[in-house]
């Protein structure tokens, strides 16, 4: 059954994720917080994401019982970001593994998924688009990017995040339907980490080598230097080629 998205829109607010958990307790389902600007964004590993305006930030708010299979749903996101800006504008962007989209080495799109655990599991899929920002701080303007500074030319958010919903929708059907392999499929067609010599900073550890593959799991294979298979679930990625 097609999911129908409630929209809530915020001129400023803390985070869509934290919004849309304020939601989640209150047991609402199947609704999309949006925000022109966030004073608190956050990505991976609580660090700080710069929500400025220009850009869409927005949060997917679904119930889901299968918490097993939640990062499918990052892959899911990172999909329909690629698709929603190329219909958008026709420019072609590549999904870094896990969660990040970017063009010319440029970060453009992070997403950060969520379990909100209680009497009804619930997942947030949250997302920040670089859109119609001039320019970035000194911190991140060596690595971030925007539609704007691509295209020389503003871009239409409600276009890009109706775009989002659209395919966002029909890859969801896949993800109950428990088709994983069509959306590990689509994954890495427009993933751009395998096939990179790259360096991984886990939690712990460093490791070095070569992306050969994204497996069922969702998680980066790598080989090594010394020619055997590393599984990372998580990590920093920095491409070494």
């Amino acid at each position: 059954m097609k999911v129908r998205f409630k929209i809530y829109h915020f001129k400023k607010i803390s985070s869509t994720n934290d919004q849309a958990k304020t939601l989640a307790e209150k047991g609402l389902i199947d609704v999309v917080v949006v925000a022109d600007e966030q004073t608190k964004g956050r990505g991976r590993f609580n660090r700080k994401w710069i929500s400025s305006l220009g850009g869409l930030y927005f949060s997917v708010l679904l119930k889901e019982k299968n918490t097993d299979k939640i990062k499918y749903l990052t892959f899911i996101a990172a999909i329909s970001v690629v698709k929603a800006i190329f219909q958008s504008t026709k420019l072609k962007t590549k999904i870094k593994w896990p969660n990040d989209i970017h063009i010319n080495n440029r970060k453009l799109c992070g997403i950060l998924t969520e379990n909100v655990l209680g009497k009804v599991n619930q997942v947030i899929v949250g997302a920040g688009i670089n859109i119609n920002q001039s320019k970035f701080n000194k911190k991140i303007s060596n690595i971030a990017t925007s539609l704007k500074i691509e295209l020389n030319k503003k871009t239409n958010k409600e276009k890009i995040l109706s775009h989002f919903l659209k395919e966002f929708d029909k890859l969801y059907v896949q993800y109950k339907n428990e088709e994983y392999a069509r959306i590990l499929k689509l994954f890495k067609e427009n993933c751009d980490t395998i096939g990179k010599n790259v360096k991984v900073k886990t939690l712990s550890e460093i490791f070095c080598g070569k992306v050969i593959d994204v497996d069922e799991d969702c998680n980066l294979i790598l080989k090594l230097d010394d020619g055997k298979l590393k599984k990372i679930i998580e990590g920093d990625i920095s491409i070494v080629d």
